[in-house]
């Protein structure tokens, strides 16, 4: 199934749904331990960046900076779709709520500050609504 490519249509039917939990962005060299279960996993020359529960990262004793909470933009979104992470990122923006998004085959990901996870969600519906 190809996924939607129309802005309009895209931000429409963002509908953005919250994971619980909490969730951090870690580096390991090399690959990630096995007995890790991260949720995406980025292999850059400097490391291996990990984003995975809070609790498993404070279980595996592995450093962080940043607690998130996990929003998915369940709209079927194309990987060459254009607009898209900008309109988000540009509400976020204005509402300086900073934000991190992975894209994934089906969906996009934003991982944004655990205490700014409501008001992003409200953001996030009002774009969608077109009352931004």
């Amino acid at each position: 199934m190809i996924g939607e490519r129309d802005l309009s249509r895209l931000l429409s039917e963002l509908e953005p749904e919250l994971h619980p939990g909490r969730y951090v962005f870690v580096s390991v060299p090399g690959k990630a331990p096995a007995d890790v279960h991260p949720v995406v996993t980025v292999t850059e020359d400097d490391g291996t960046t990990l984003v995975l529960s809070r609790a498993e990262a404070d279980t595996h004793h592995l450093e962080y900076d940043l607690v998130t909470a996990w929003i998915t933009l369940t709209v079927h979104s194309a990987l060459d779709a254009i607009g898209l992470t900008a309109a988000v990122a540009t509400a976020l923006a204005a509402e300086s709520i900073p934000c991190n998004v992975v894209a994934g085959y089906y969906h996009d990901h934003l991982f944004v500050p655990y205490d700014q996870a409501q008001r992003s969600m409200e953001t996030l519906r009002a774009l969608a609504a077109g009352t931004l």
